[in-house]
């Protein structure tokens, strides 16, 4: 198969095989997408340990976070300790448009940077709450659990901006000054998911265990500190495409995942940032909310011993009477 020149010094090849199963895309449609928007989505990314899903022709996506021995000498690259893995990850840094083209080529789809920067890893730069409905088709009750974290956050004097995460959720971010320390950016984020849900716990729920949340939108506080989240204009490996898209909050209600693609958001932002443009100036935490959160536990951890619990119970009740 041929190639397709460069860019910006990058080798293009392969550019007119199918992006992945059910894109309706290929992959020059990507990488033109991806060059089409880099003055945008190069500034939510720069200076972020990144993760990107890819997907290799016959082959699964999967999510790289390490970067290959092939990558490029002037690839920025930020070593980190992998708890999970008991190793150092040498994650990259996308800092400027080749960067970007260069994972194009390499058929990466999605981004996912931390909310935090290589420089300050123990200040997020962003609260972020991800709003997770119960069906691919319930967008509409993210948008409804999205109000209810926005009245939160009002109430404590906090302004954020929304974006469709791509999938099928929504994402609430509010940008933060830069003094608030992870696990106190975690603790209010535990707080505003907690009291929105008082606020509809019919609507809304943050139970972390997907059993427990029935038909409710699940509002995923987890989203801190090293944590990765699909980045503004992200593409995701969807049917169609779909893209992570900012919006105004009052544009919501007509908006749905599938209206923002790698071939509809072009033409949409024209010469404009919504994300830049629409974003609140940084802000501090309310210190009620820090507190508030502090008491309420970590759901992954709560979640874990939740688990074991019912393992326990279901392995009792499965043994022989006698025994």
């Amino acid at each position: 198969m041929s190639g397709d020149g460069e860019r910006d010094g990058v080798a293009l090849t392969n550019l007119d095989q199918p992006l992945f199963d059910g894109a309706g895309a290929t992959k020059r449609d990507l990488v033109d997408y991806l060059d089409a928007v880099a003055d945008r989505m190069v500034p939510a990314l720069a200076d972020r340990p990144l993760s990107v899903i890819r997907v290799l022709r016959g082959q699964a996506p999967f999510m790289q976070k390490n970067v290959p021995r092939y990558t490029p000498p002037w690839v920025a690259t930020v070593p980190l300790w992998a708890e999970a893995s008991r190793r150092e990850v040498s994650y990259a840094l996308c800092n400027d448009r080749r960067t970007l083209l260069w994972f194009a080529n390499q058929r990466a789809v999605e981004y996912h940077p931390t909310l935090v920067r290589a420089h300050a890893g123990e200040y997020p730069t962003h609260l972020v709450l991800d709003l997770d409905p119960p069906t691919a088709d319930a967008f509409r009750l993210a948008v409804h659990a999205a109000r209810l974290v926005r009245e939160v956050l009002a109430g404590v004097g906090l302004a954020g901006v929304v974006k469709t995460s791509g999938a099928k959720g929504v994402h609430v971010f509010v940008p933060l000054d830069g003094r608030a320390r992870v696990e106190d950016v975690a603790a209010a984020t535990r707080a505003v998911a907690a009291r929105a849900e008082r606020l509809d716990p019919a609507l809304s729920t943050t139970a972390f265990i997907r059993e427990d949340r029935g038909d409710k939108v699940f509002l995923d506080s987890t989203r801190a500190g090293g944590a990765t989240v699909a980045a503004a204009y992200s593409p995701r490996v969807r049917p169609g495409a779909p893209v992570s898209f900012p919006l105004r909050w009052e544009d919501l209600d007509d908006a749905g995942p599938a209206d923002f693609t790698l071939r509809t958001v072009p033409g949409l932002i024209g010469g404009h940032d919504p994300w830049a443009e629409l974003m609140p100036a940084p802000q501090g935490l309310d210190a009620g909310l820090v507190e508030e959160g502090h008491a309420i536990p970590i759901a992954r951890v709560q979640a874990m011993h939740e688990g074991r619990r019912r393992a326990r119970a279901r392995r009792q009740g499965e043994r022989p009477a006698g025994t």
